[in-house]
């Protein structure tokens, strides 16, 4: 359908494009330096945590449940950290193991762990030639990252509004036994929002693999970050894997407390069915004694439960909420009418994805970058940073204060209507 400036006459395109170039100049000599490159927590964020930093002192008992968090041992992680990430996923604690502070470096162990020892006892991925991931696209471009640096060939998969396109994983998973992997961020998606729908949860447990060492990598890295209302509901990956009947060997689930608390200095976990815990074990003790236990005895003093979470998370969603709103008033206000963009409207997680006119992203990236907004590099949300048409871009609006993210959205709003109206006219040549 055409935007309002292919509807336009010649005179008056020529027009709109010299009032925006005018309106681009004043910006850029605003001297900006504004970052939405990359969804980190605020400030005022990472403060609601600092109380946690008091909470062990000199005279602290470090133990928990009889284990020390000052010395080795537990190398699953400390029993109440495991039961706190175990009931924020509802799984299984005896299934969880908690350590570092990062849930993508555990991901990447378990993607080395298949291509250097194998899966299952299936040779290692090294051994079978070219092996394959599915990367739903637009998605989160370090999980690409991970793979490709591997030389694993990374496979785009179609996202729809309730999840990937299902159709597409079924005719790649069941058909070819290459593909050994896919990744999913199922809660409010990077950076579409997308939370998956209970069919496509229903579907994936339902995968019949052709490779026996397939797995689903779950990166349930959003599940308690909702800021608007009730939020969207997740379907229970294993729970949904128990409705099918049978003990599958199926998914490695990730979570973690980088956006809860602080990111970097939290805790990370993993679980999965009891075999594949059992071998991850065997595979990780090769690499770590034990994990560092004195940020989890913090943590779970401070954050205590799931309730304990849930209220602190209220607290991130008060600063959230009204940095989402601020872009839907800006984009709505500056683009709504043109018919030239569509983007996301999530209840949680921390993006919003923008779709502009094909052949956009690129230039509307540059642009701002030129008016003092840097932007996450368009293709960014696509393997290998290819995005076919050239369309999506990633905001991320949580680290700039109000007002910088105000001027951020105002500049990218005129790169956007720039970008569209020379690509109008370019058209007509």
């Amino acid at each position: 359908m055409p935007n309002a400036y292919q509807n336009m006459t010649n005179a008056a395109l020529d027009a709109a494009i010299a009032e925006l170039e005018a309106q681009a100049a004043d910006l850029r000599a605003l001297d900006l330096k504004l970052d939405m490159a990359r969804g980190k927590p605020s400030p005022e964020q990472t403060a609601l945590s600092k109380p946690m930093l008091d909470l062990l002192t000199a005279d602290s008992d470090l133990t928990d449940q009889g284990v020390d968090a000052d010395n080795y041992g537990a190398p699953d992680g400390l029993p109440s950290a495991r039961a706190l990430a175990a009931e924020l996923l509802g799984v299984d604690a005896a299934n969880v193991s908690v350590m570092g502070s990062s849930s993508l470096n555990i991901m990447y162990d378990c993607v080395e762990h298949g291509y250097v020892h194998g899966i299952g006892g299936e040779k290692p991925w090294c051994q079978q030639g070219e092996v394959k991931f599915l990367c739903p696209a637009p998605g989160y471009d370090r999980h690409f990252t991970v793979t490709e640096s591997f030389g694993i060939k990374n496979v785009p998969v179609p996202m729809r509004e309730d999840g990937p396109d299902m159709d597409v994983v079924r005719e790649y998973v069941e058909k070819d036994a290459t593909v050994k992997g896919i990744w999913c961020v199922p809660k409010y998606a990077n950076p579409t929002g997308v939370t998956y729908s209970d069919e496509v949860v229903r579907a994936f447990a339902a995968l019949s693999p052709a490779a026996p060492d397939f797995r689903i990598f779950w990166d349930n890295a959003y599940a308690v970050h909702t800021f608007e209302g009730e939020g969207d509901e997740l379907l229970n990956i294993f729970d949904a894997l128990v409705e099918q009947g049978a003990e599958k060997n199926l998914v490695y689930e990730f979570a973690s407390t980088a956006k809860v608390t602080f990111p970097s200095s939290g805790m990370a976990w993993v679980t999965a069915s009891p075999a594949d815990m059992a071998e991850l074990r065997r595979a990780f003790s090769a690499m770590r004694v034990s994990p560092e236990k004195i940020s989890q005895l913090a943590h779970v003093r401070f954050l205590k439960d799931a309730a304990g979470v849930a209220e602190h998370m209220k607290r991130h969603a008060a600063l959230v909420a009204p940095r989402f709103a601020l872009v839907e008033e800006k984009l709505s206000a500056g683009l709504g009418e043109l018919g030239c963009a569509t983007w996301t409207h999530p209840k949680g997680g921390y993006f919003v994805s923008f779709e502009g006119p094909r052949g956009s992203a690129k230039a509307v990236v540059s642009l701002a970058k030129e008016l003092g907004v840097t932007l996450t590099p368009a293709g960014a949300p696509w393997p290998y940073g290819e995005d076919p048409e050239d369309t999506n871009i990633r905001i991320a609006p949580t680290y700039p204060s109000l007002e910088e993210l105000g001027q951020a959205l105002d500049v990218f709003v005129v790169a956007v209507k720039l970008v569209s109206a020379r690509l109008a006219m370019a058209e007509r040549a």
